[in-house]
């Protein structure tokens, strides 16, 4: 019987004076759809960061009886207790006579109603509201706007919780081994039978009002066992390096160890988890909103934006821009994922 040839160990070559880092970019550069991707997750993260500046119903910057008034930073100092509105609390801004006023690109807030929309056609995306209104008037792009937060915050919250457990609980299996191990991988293997949805479904139920921030924890600790299993598999590897024997002999203290020298070395293909789980936790949050669980009535999300099309059939617009949202979104983590998963294989030449 002829014997099987053993690979060949390809390595990415670095260029003169380039870091790992830097040769891991240089090669997700060469993904066009990866660029892409991370470009639109880019321009999601700085209309969540300027989304009141984008659609709101207070003016950016007016003039009015010679006072300049900033509504809108006004409004964040409030929200940080910093100030109070005092007089201007209960103020009509749409009302106002302004000698000059700035309003955001969509003069609405997702919250905001327009009651002069009675029928479907008047509902309808038009020069007043560009992508429509639901069925009480309340704006849709506005919605998307902030909805855009809820987004990008469960995500990242969520599997920052996740990559937290995991990269702890894998890293102690991975380089104690023996009773450590067995009891980790016993823990792995529970979580994984339980049924994530239906489980945070349960508990959110159980729950007189639900809140965002469970929705992003319930997410986190129960999606932390495929990022624990990379990290063990990885720190299997590098514990078995000169290096980390080196630093046993000495004498440094375990903690040092795993988290000065082992870790460093191993968290690389945790990104490419990192970020198909990203995708999921905005699936997961979706469809719990799309349900009517978990977030409260006001509190407008991209899938109760789409929940609410279920009243609605003729309405399409209430259908395909929450659901092209969603749909650009979590493919464009995907392809994240993909690109750092090709930057990241050693068995690729440049």
């Amino acid at each position: 019987m002829g014997t099987v040839p053993l690979l060949e160990k390809v390595e990415i070559p670095l260029e003169q004076g380039e870091s790992y880092g830097l040769m891991v970019w240089r090669q997700f550069r060469k993904n066009a759809l990866g660029v892409l991707s991370l470009l639109f997750v880019g321009s999601l993260a700085v209309v969540a960061l300027l989304a009141d500046f984008l659609a709101n119903d207070k003016p950016i910057l007016a003039s009015y009886r010679g006072r300049l008034l900033v509504p809108v930073l006004q409004q964040y100092m409030v929200d940080w207790g910093i100030s109070s509105w005092g007089a201007w609390s209960q103020t009509n801004w749409k009302g106002l006579r302004y000698d000059w006023v700035i309003w955001p690109p969509v003069p609405y807030r997702p919250e905001t109603t327009d009651p002069t929309l009675q029928t479907l056609r008047q509902r309808s995306p038009s020069g007043q509201h560009w992508l429509g209104t639901d069925e009480i008037g309340r704006d849709v792009l506005a919605g998307l706007i902030h909805g855009t937060r809820y987004a990008l915050s469960i995500g990242f919250v969520a599997m920052g919780i996740a990559l937290v457990i995991g990269i702890v609980l894998g890293a102690l299996a991975g380089y104690y081994g023996g009773v450590v191990d067995v009891v980790i991988s016993r823990l792995i293997e529970v979580v994984l039978t339980l049924p994530t949805f239906f489980l945070i479904i349960t508990v959110v139920a159980m729950v007189q009002q639900g809140s965002i921030w469970l929705i992003m924890a319930m997410i986190g600790l129960t999606g932390w066992t495929g990022v624990a299993r990379f990290v063990r598999g990885e720190v299997l590897r590098v514990r078995a390096m000169e290096y980390v024997t080196a630093a046993q002999a000495l004498g440094y203290s375990a903690p040092r160890i795993i988290f000065r020298h082992v870790l460093p070395n191993a968290l690389a293909p945790v990104l490419v988890t990192a970020a198909f789980g990203i995708a999921n936790a905005v699936l997961i949050e979706s469809a719990l909103s799309f349900l009517g669980f978990g977030v409260p009535p006001t509190v407008v999300t991209w899938g109760s934006m789409l929940a609410k099309a279920r009243g609605a059939i003729t309405a399409w617009w209430l259908v395909l821009f929450p659901g092209l949202m969603i749909f650009m979104t979590v493919a464009a983590y995907n392809l994240i994922g993909d690109a750092l998963r090709d930057a990241l294989d050693p068995r690729l030449r440049v």
